[in-house]
């Protein structure tokens, strides 16, 4: 029942991801739309709890995202161009990244 929990975790906490950066994505064009999109991004990390089932699926699932938004498209245009907001965007998921592994709990020390 434990790893049946913690596949469910880790499947809702990188379907999270994967919504909050499409999100972030769809409006990183517009100065509010790029703070508001890094104000959900962090508060999401911070909010899940620091567990190997919730943190870095969260944030692999958000840099995934990132990674295929910065793609060429067939159009020859790409969804996260190299202007000041891509290159903020781009660097909040790394940001996110390095907090979710960073946080983490070491192995074998018990939880407060």
């Amino acid at each position: 029942m434990r790893a049946l929990v913690a596949v469910a975790l880790l499947v809702g906490s990188a379907a999270l991801g994967v919504v909050v950066a499409i999100a972030a994505v769809a409006v990183h064009q517009l100065w509010w739309g790029l703070l508001l999109g890094a104000a959900a991004s962090v508060a999401a990390v911070v909010a899940l709890p620091a567990r190997w089932s919730t943190r870095p699926p969260f944030a692999l699932g958000y840099a995934a995202v990132l990674a295929a938004a910065v793609q060429r498209r067939p159009e020859g245009d790409y969804l996260v161009p190299a202007d000041a907001s891509g290159y903020l965007l781009l660097g909040l998921a790394l940001v996110l990244l390095v907090v979710a592994f960073a946080t983490l709990p070491r192995p074998g020390r018990a939880r407060p």
